[in-house]
């Protein structure tokens, strides 16, 4: 692989490491920091929507919480800290993330061509790099996208994503694995190689929008005020919540879960607020830049629909305008990743599709009455 490619692997993705075991100490001292706490932290809202919910929506009933890693998640990143006041008003979101089906019915409305299918303009990619990186060759400069791959052997340093990412032409979400793959008999699987640009089309032929990154935390939390993930604290539990990496990544993938890439929608149990795949499958899309400060800007104030952070920034890449995702995808293991965990956050930037990105709609009722 050329270091340009490398390059622009590392422009197109950015990925978050992380190792950690849950100790039995550990799992006591949430136990009992539950059992001390008497305020909670997570109030919702009682109102209930006067429009009709939605086919395939479901209501989140708003209301305020604590947004950010709890005190007891010993594999929270510094940038999901502190943990900060937030307040969400009700909305609409869609109970699973959007379909090939659904993203079909799009296309076949309006003519959108996806950003993996256009074809590369040089002169606009090289104004977001440094001056003076090279051009690729024509034969790299072609329609595609970031597709996963399984290494032979173990890799000794997770932080080389190079290593298990390759920019395949001709991938995209009608062929999702490379130009001989398609999504015949997977209608019902999430749409991937979605970059933001392509998730904002759809909101606006769907009449919808993408989730703050707020209201996605909020929402994923389904009413529990101190769990780590969206079922509770037990990460041994995982394989029967959530489509995810089981065994050594990227070597060999156990499918303990039940699947080795990308999972049918609601496969797994759904959160008590009725949302599935709230943690793995695929990654999601909010609307919120990206802004490795901004919780520690944010941490004492109370914030009311908080829209994110007003600029981008990420510190190892001054160049990069991110915007956050959150959820996880089927690539995240306890040794790589680990971002089914409801306060992890990734930045990735938004002309970027790659096989595990996919989204989910919200709506409000000002939305639907003003349709």
């Amino acid at each position: 692989m050329s270091k340009s490619l490398c390059y622009l692997l590392a422009i197109f993705l950015g990925v978050l490491i992380v190792s950690c075991k849950n100790s039995t100490a550990q799992k006591e001292q949430t136990q009992k920091l539950k059992k001390e706490k008497v305020e909670p932290v997570l109030e919702l809202k009682s109102k209930q929507p006067k429009e009709t919910i939605p086919e395939n929506m479901v209501w989140i009933p708003g209301g305020t919480f604590m947004q950010g890693a709890t005190s007891t998640d010993k594999m929270a990143m510094a940038h999901e800290k502190p943990s900060h006041k937030v307040t969400v008003d009700g909305f609409f979101m869609d109970k699973h993330e959007v379909t090939n089906a659904q993203f079909s019915k799009f296309i076949e409305a309006t003519g959108y061509v996806t950003v993996a299918e256009r074809k590369i303009d040089w002169e606009e990619m090289k104004n977001q790099l440094p001056a003076g990186t090279p051009k690729p060759h024509d034969s790299i400069l072609q329609p595609g996208s970031l597709v996963f791959k399984k290494t032979k052997s173990s890799v000794p340093n997770l932080y080389d994503y190079s290593q298990w990412w390759e920019w395949k032409i001709g991938a995209n979400w009608k062929h999702p694995n490379g130009p001989t793959s398609n999504i015949e008999g997977k209608e019902n699987y999430p749409v991937v190689h979605i970059a933001f640009e392509d998730a904002m089309a759809y909101c606006k032929w769907a009449n919808r929008r993408l989730p703050t990154e707020a209201e996605w935390e909020f929402a994923a939390r389904g009413g529990k005020a101190e769990a780590i993930f969206f079922w509770g604290d037990e990460t041994n539990q995982l394989r029967y919540y959530a489509n995810t990496w089981e065994g050594e990544f990227p070597v060999n993938n156990s499918k303990a879960d039940g699947y080795e890439r990308r999972a049918p929608v609601m496969q797994y149990p759904k959160n008590d607020f009725g949302l599935f795949d709230i943690a793995g499958n695929v990654w999601e899309w909010t609307s919120d830049w990206y802004n490795a400060n901004y919780y520690s800007e944010i941490a004492n104030q109370h914030s009311n629909n908080p829209s994110g952070a007003k600029e981008p920034f990420t510190p190892n890449n001054p160049y990069a305008k991110e915007r956050v995702i959150k959820g996880g995808s089927f690539l995240c293991s306890a040794s790589y990743c680990a971002s089914y965990r409801i306060s992890a956050r990734m930045a990735t930037s938004p002309d970027s599709g790659m096989e595990h990105l996919g989204f989910r709609t919200v709506a409000t009722e000002e939305m639907l009455v003003n349709k």
